[in-house]
């Protein structure tokens, strides 16, 4: 069993930078990939980004290049640096724990946090 508390959500101008962290209990977390997902009111849960144990890296195309995920395997927690933020960031990013693999794909996530929200100002 994993449980998973997401931290570092907020209000923040366009522009600027957020980070998130999610820590994980359990002593397997070394072995989980891990991922970020989000959802924006009256939409779909959609994918962020996620990190495989080994440090392999997947992304969705929309925040590529702004936002990097990492993770520190003695410390039981993922994080994600989200840069040049922009109004349609705003949602409520979850993070997600799997046993085998990263994927993009919600219903592949064994482990679920109760999110964390983040506003961006126009």
């Amino acid at each position: 069993q994993v449980q998973l508390v997401e931290s570092g959500g907020g209000l923040v101008q366009a522009g600027g930078s957020l980070r998130l962290s999610c820590a994980a209990s359990g002593r397997t977390f070394s072995t989980y990939a891990m991922g970020w997902f989000r959802q924006a009111p009256g939409k779909e849960r959609e994918f962020v980004a996620a990190i495989k144990w080994s440090g392999v890296t997947i992304y969705a195309d929309s925040v590529r290049g702004r936002f990097a995920i990492s993770r520190d395997n003695a410390k039981n927690t993922v994080y994600l640096q989200m840069n040049s933020l922009k109004p349609e960031d705003t949602a409520v990013y979850y993070c997600a724990a799997r046993r085998v693999g990263v994927s993009s794909s919600h219903n592949d996530y064994d482990y679920w946090g109760q999110g964390t929200q983040v506003t961006v100002s126009s």
